[in-house]
C-alpha cells in the first residue's frame, strides 16, 4: 500500500455537529442578525471539533428572482421569502412612503401601490379617491390664490390713485389726471366687487392701461 494520497480528506460531521473525522468541508455562512445567506467557503476540521458560528454544512437551493434565501429560525432549514428591499411602499393609513429594508413579508399596513392623491384612501385592496373631499380642497385653494389675487390688484389700484387724488385735493391735478383718477377709481371699485367665493369662476376687470 502507497504511503501517498492524493485524495482529499473530507471531513464528517457527527450527530452532535462536532467532526468525528478531519478533513475539508464546505460550509454556508448566514448573516448573524438577518441569517440571510452572503457565502460559501471551505474549511477544515480537527476531530472533535465544531463549525464555524452562523455556518451550516447542508447546501441551500438558490432562491427566483424577487425572493432572498435565509435560515429559518431554528436554524434547521433553509427558506425562501419575498425581497422587497430597495422598494418603495406606501403607509394605508398616512400614505406616506418608504423605502423596504428588511427581506420577507409585507407588513400589513403598506403596500407597493402608490397613492395617486393626497385624497386617496386605502380599501383593503386599492387607492380609492374621496372626490368629494378633492373638490373641496381644489375650491378652496383656489378661492385662497384669488384673494392674493385681489390683494395685489388693490395694492396697485391704490398705489396709482394716491398721488392722482392728492392732485386732485390740492387743486393741482391736470384734466388728463382727473381723468385718470376716475379710470383707476372705476376699477378699485370693480375689484371690491368680487366674491372670492365664487372662484375659480371669476372674471377679473380689465386694469386701466399703466400710462392712464
Amino acid at each position: 500500500m502507497s504511503k501517498y494520497s492524493t485524495d482529499i480528506e473530507t471531513a464528517e460531521l457527527g450527530e452532535d455537529g462536532l467532526s468525528k473525522k478531519a478533513g475539508w468541508i464546505i460550509v454556508y455562512h448566514v448573516d448573524e442578525a438577518t441569517g440571510e445567506y452572503y457565502s460559501a467557503s471551505m474549511e477544515y476540521l480537527m476531530l472533535g471539533v465544531g463549525l464555524s458560528a452562523h455556518s451550516y454544512p447542508d447546501k441551500p437551493e438558490l432562491p427566483p428572482a424577487g425572493q432572498a434565501l435565509r435560515r429559518t429560525a431554528d436554524g434547521k432549514s433553509w427558506e425562501h421569502v419575498p425581497d422587497y428591499r430597495g422598494q418603495t411602499v406606501y403607509n394605508t393609513v398616512t400614505r406616506e412612503a418608504s423605502t423596504v429594508t428588511a427581506m420577507g413579508e409585507l407588513p400589513e399596513e403598506v403596500t407597493l401601490l402608490a397613492p395617486a392623491t393626497k385624497f386617496d384612501t386605502w380599501n383593503g385592496k386599492e387607492w380609492v379617491t374621496d372626490k368629494a373631499a378633492q373638490h373641496t380642497a381644489e375650491l378652496q385653494e383656489a378661492q385662497e390664490e384669488a384673494k392674493q389675487e385681489l390683494a395685489s390688484r388693490l395694492t396697485v389700484a391704490n398705489a396709482r390713485i394716491q398721488p392722482l387724488q392728492d392732485a386732485v385735493d390740492l387743486d393741482m391735478a391736470t384734466e388728463a389726471e382727473k381723468a385718470r383718477l376716475i379710470t383707476w377709481k372705476k376699477y378699485r371699485v370693480l375689484l371690491n366687487r368680487i366674491d372670492v367665493s365664487k372662484a375659480p369662476d371669476i372674471e377679473w376687470p380689465e386694469a386701466p392701461d399703466n400710462n392712464a
